[in-house]
């Protein structure tokens, strides 16, 4: 309340993980006009803004599903500000009790390369949470190294190969899949958030 007339909107939603590439739903169960139904899209946007925002280290969030089923307006003071905000404000506190987690990006790489550097390669790769999966001849004593690698471990790797295997190694890279990023990763992007 600032003076003139105020700003209401109290919204109880509930919110669900959806499986991987679930993306977002949003329900509405609303029952008996507690919101009346013009209020219920601004909501929605509100909870979608702090999804947008993320709430870990500042991440967007997905594979989400929220039902919004109780609330109350004020046939005066409540606007559509007043339901975007109450949205938001509630998925934060949703949040919070939730303990969400951060995906990272898991790509697949398959290194080419002479077979005398098979060995540094996968140790290599090992210590960027690697995986290797098949290592295959191919022709003139090369080899191909297929494995799956987190993303973020890979800045800079075409220098690194190339120091290596002594600048005859090549790499191809293709997205496989969202893993959740280690507990302590997790941690450290949370504080660098929060510095920031």
């Amino acid at each position: 309340q600032t003076g003139g007339a105020g700003q209401f909107g109290e919204v109880t939603i509930k919110v669900d993980p959806l499986p991987r590439g679930g993306g977002f739903q949003f329900v509405d169960e609303v029952k008996g006009g507690v919101i009346p139904g013009q209020f219920i899209p601004a909501v929605e946007k509100g909870v979608l803004q702090a999804m947008e925002e993320g709430f870990v280290a500042g991440y967007p969030m997905q594979d989400i599903k929220v039902t919004v089923f109780d609330g109350k307006y004020h046939s005066v003071d409540s606007k559509e500000i007043a339901f975007v905000t109450a949205g938001k404000k509630a998925f934060e506190a949703a949040m919070e009790a939730a303990r969400p987690i951060v995906l990272e990006p898991i790509v697949n790489i398959a290194i080419t390369a002479q077979g005398d550097f098979i060995g540094d390669i996968t140790a290599d790769l090992t210590t960027k949470r690697g995986r290797v999966s098949n290592t295959e001849a191919v022709t003139n004593g090369r080899m191909v190294i297929s494995a799956q690698v987190p993303l973020a471990e890979l800045e800079g790797y075409s220098s690194r190969l190339k120091s290596i295997t002594g600048g005859e190694g090549t790499y191809e890279l293709s997205f496989s899949h969202y893993d959740p990023v280690p507990g302590n990763i997790q941690q450290q992007l949370s504080q660098q958030s929060q510095r920031e």
